[in-house]
């Protein structure tokens, strides 16, 4: 009871802290998931009319990759750190690196979507949800299911992962966090948003990734 209390009174004094000092809403939706739900986040290059801002003429991932010169603005860090860091990447999209406090599994919205509905029915427990504007779903799960995605798909009968369009971001991937563009296509979205009881302790890829790999499959036949 005292740690909900505590979450939510910071919620509100990130939110009311924003309203009194100026804050961007970058700034606090940033401060949020550093402070909040114990996530790292990287300022983020932008893309319009297909060219980054990285400034690189041969950009492999136009708008959808974190600057290379941007500091890592760590877990726990506070409104003001966030608002200070932030406040040297003006217009950076907001990233999450990937596979310190989760992973992710990534597949066709529309797959993901069904299988989301699926999930919520069977009271399944799940972490956060996101949608990409080029049509992608990224559930986050705990870390590690990157590197074990193969195996875990083969004890399940499942062969090869890229034939069901699944694919598993681990360590040395980042992710755009919504509200943020991704590469000059429109925001990324919450499908399910992150909660008290599943952001900072995602779930076991194993208990999702049956009914993931059942729809993608069907999904594509």
């Amino acid at each position: 009871m005292g740690f909900t209390i505590g979450i939510s009174r910071g919620i509100r004094d990130i939110r009311s802290g924003s309203r009194r000092r100026g804050r961007s809403s970058d700034g606090t939706t940033v401060a949020e998931y550093t402070g909040l739900w114990g996530w790292d986040v990287v300022p983020g290059a932008r893309a319009a009319a297909g060219t980054c801002s990285c400034g690189r003429r041969d950009c492999r991932a136009p708008g959808a990759h974190p600057l290379d010169f941007a500091p890592v603005i760590p877990a726990g860090a506070t409104l003001d750190e966030v608002s200070e860091a932030w406040g040297e990447f003006p217009g950076a999209a907001v990233m999450l690196p990937v596979g310190r406090a989760f992973d992710v599994i990534e597949v066709a919205e529309p797959a993901g979507r069904l299988a989301l509905a699926r999930l919520e029915r069977m009271g399944l427990p799940l972490g956060p949800v996101a949608a990409t504007p080029d049509g992608r779903a990224h559930f986050f799960v705990a870390p590690g299911a990157a590197a074990e995605l193969p195996r875990l798909l083969y004890r399940m009968g499942w062969d090869d992962p890229a034939s069901l369009d699944l694919r598993g971001l681990g360590p040395g991937s980042a992710i755009t966090a919504p509200p943020s563009d991704r590469g000059g296509r429109g925001p990324v979205r919450w499908l399910r948003s992150p909660a008290l009881d599943s952001a900072s302790r995602p779930p076991q890829a194993r208990l999702v990734l049956g009914t993931l790999a059942y729809v993608a499959h069907r999904s594509r036949t």
